[in-house]
């Protein structure tokens, strides 16, 4: 679930673990309606960002307490606790305290602690958060390697589109409480269905213009003079604004004649060398916060701040969106 700040996801996600009551439709899990069962009850695993670990208890302790609330027998629980620990690479952690770890071994255990029962389902509500960017990635693809090994089903919260799109199957992406659209991380990328998801998955450059005429599903969209062939997607027919939505890396620079229907002027405003690209910021079509990345094949680029140059792309590239 992935979404700006205040659009609905952490609530939505503590309406499946049933700390919050919907006022309208049911949560199944498994074919089973959860709206009137507590949370104790639902077999859902949570993991929180800052990992709610007891703190008088050791990492086995902490472990250990959801299966002994649930009844199981010690030699059981033991089991249980040493498998979770090694799922994660602390099986020699057991007896420290959670003030003995890192931020990182922490977020481990909570994870194992919500692993441990074997739960059908796992909640994680920004888990990863408060981590610093190299053991972010490094537990993202440990969460997701987990996911795989167990077959378990994961619902993660975050704000983050990088983590979304390196650990999903499927995103909703949200905004003002609702679900914008819900669909396999590429598809969100190449096929996003409105303006929002466009601009907020990834980079996009924006050109809003005016639907001029529409065969099949190509339309011809005016933006500032300057006719553009785009994808038709989503906007309310000919004589309707409509937002234009085309990716950085799918522009080429100074493209041979021919090659692309849409071609056009442009002066170079900025370069920022970026090691395996540059972006380079143009002014065209009376946009100036147009960008184009510039693949570095050859570690060297030719252009220049105030070249003039030609910009183009195809129309499948460039999807008409709602305004």
């Amino acid at each position: 679930m992935l979404g700006p700040s205040g659009s609905g996801k952490t609530t939505c996600l503590m309406m499946l673990a049933g700390f919050e009551t919907p006022t309208h439709g049911k949560v199944i899990l498994g074919g089973n309606e959860l709206n009137n069962v507590p949370p104790h009850k639902r077999g859902i695993g949570m993991v929180f960002q800052n990992y709610a670990l007891f703190p008088h208890m050791t990492v086995a302790e902490n472990l250990a307490f959801p299966l002994e609330v649930r009844g199981m027998s010690k030699a059981d629980t033991e089991a249980k606790v040493r498998r979770a620990l090694d799922m994660v690479e602390l099986g020699d952690f057991g007896h420290r305290r959670p003030a003995q770890l890192s931020g990182g071994q922490q977020q481990r255990v909570a994870l194992a602690r919500a692993l441990v029962f074997e739960p059908d389902l796992v909640l994680m509500d920004e888990p990863l958060g408060a981590l610093d960017k190299n053991l972010r990635e490094q537990m993202q693809y440990e969460i997701k390697h987990i996911h795989e090994n167990l077959g378990m089903t994961v619902v993660y919260v975050t704000h983050d589109q990088s983590e979304a799109l390196t650990m999903s199957d499927r995103i909703a992406v949200f905004n003002d409480g609702v679900i914008q659209q819900l669909a396999p991380p590429a598809d969100l990328y190449e096929r996003p269905e409105n303006a929002f998801v466009a601009q907020f998955i990834g980079e996009n450059n924006r050109l809003v213009g005016e639907v001029k005429s529409i065969d099949g599903d190509t339309c011809m969209v005016d933006v500032g003079g300057n006719v553009i062939r785009s994808f038709s997607v989503n906007h309310d027919g000919v004589g309707s604004r409509s937002t234009l939505s085309l990716r950085p890396e799918r522009v080429t620079l100074n493209p041979a004649d021919g090659v692309f229907p849409n071609v056009f002027d442009a002066k170079v405003l900025e370069l920022i060398y970026l090691g395996d690209h540059i972006r380079c910021r143009v002014a065209v079509c009376g946009n100036d916060e147009f960008i184009v990345k510039v693949p570095n094949a050859h570690g060297q680029i030719s252009i220049k701040r105030g070249d003039d140059v030609r910009v183009g792309w195809q129309a499948e590239d460039c999807r008409a969106l709602d305004a």
